[in-house]
């Protein structure tokens, strides 16, 4: 297998944002050359009243808005949409945005928003079903298959895959339980290891293997991603400022921030990031302490993702 070149995207989450700000961002992204921008899929943001755009609709926006940009989702909830529906919104956006869809997949995190606005919730039983049955669906036609299924959840004849994607898009199963892992190990071409499980990544990934050899599958067809919160200071006399807005912004023991403590200059980013590729990480999706500041941006296109694939800055 080919060596997996290390790169990275950014997460926005779109809430609290203005349309013409996430396009002005997303263009950033673009601008400096980063793989990828990344949004949520949440219908409103638990706690704060506060706006916050539909992630299908808003990833097509700014998949028109860009020329060589992906965009992705970390992750689109799978008790939102049907199976056969999403299989053909992804099959179709892929198609019309020249293969710059990714597509992760998970099974719901927040109770009260699925009860709240209507969602089907139920046990964790429940949703891991649910996931794993729109996982087997929706990657069977992006494979261009007719797809009949009789699931506990879902049940389908005969449906046509057309058209194809452009590039069938790469799916993305997000989270850190055993069960999950097993998806990951049946459907998956990556594994991203969400925030809340990076205190544990040695063991997810020990687990994955482990998991991969029980279903007859080669944990190197399976890339490795982490999302973090990224704190990046120009200098050390700024790392106390921007330390100090990353937990004010991030500092909730979910956000991972001092499971990685991808904080300080570039030299000390460089260097907590290599621990992560030593374990067989090869994408890394950031939260910016800034949310998404252009000046951010620059630093790390210019200061760290040139030296993930080099030898400098030990």
């Amino acid at each position: 297998m080919v060596e997996q070149r290390v790169e990275v995207g950014i997460y926005l989450p779109q809430v609290g944002f203005t349309y013409d700000e996430i396009v002005e961002r997303a263009r950033w992204v673009e601008e400096f050359g980063f793989h990828s921008l990344w949004l949520f899929d949440h219908i409103f943001f638990e706690g704060m009243d506060l706006p916050t755009f539909e992630g299908w609709t808003l990833a097509t926006a700014l998949l028109a808005q860009t020329r060589t940009l992906r965009v992705g989702h970390l992750v689109l909830c799978a008790n939102f949409r049907h199976p056969v529906l999403l299989g053909k919104m992804a099959s179709t956006l892929d198609a019309i945005s020249a293969g710059r869809l990714m597509l992760g997949l998970g099974s719901g995190s927040v109770e009260d928003e699925h009860r709240r606005a209507g969602f089907p919730w139920g046990t964790f039983a429940d949703r891991t079903e649910r996931l794993e049955e729109t996982l087997e669906i929706v990657t069977r036609m992006l494979a261009g298959e007719r797809v009949s299924f009789d699931g506990a959840h879902y049940a389908m004849a005969d449906v046509p895959s057309s058209p194809a994607p452009a590039a069938r898009p790469p799916v993305i199963v997000g989270g850190g339980g055993a069960r999950t892992l097993e998806l990951v190990a049946k459907y998956a071409d990556w594994w991203n290891c969400p925030t809340y499980s990076l205190s544990e990544l040695e063991t997810k990934i020990a687990l994955l293997h482990e998991t991969c050899a029980r279903v007859g599958r080669e944990p190197a067809t399976i890339r490795l991603s982490t999302e973090s919160v990224l704190a990046l200071a120009p200098t050390e006399r700024d790392v106390p400022e921007v330390t100090a807005l990353a937990e004010r912004r991030f500092g909730a023991g979910a956000w991972g921030l001092h499971a990685t403590e991808h904080v300080g200059t570039p030299e000390t980013v460089v260097r907590r990031l290599r621990e992560a590729i030593g374990m067989g990480v090869t994408f890394f999706v950031f939260f910016l302490h800034d949310r998404v500041g252009r000046s951010t941006l620059q630093l790390l296109a210019e200061e760290v993702v040139p030296h993930l694939n080099d030898g400098d800055r030990t």
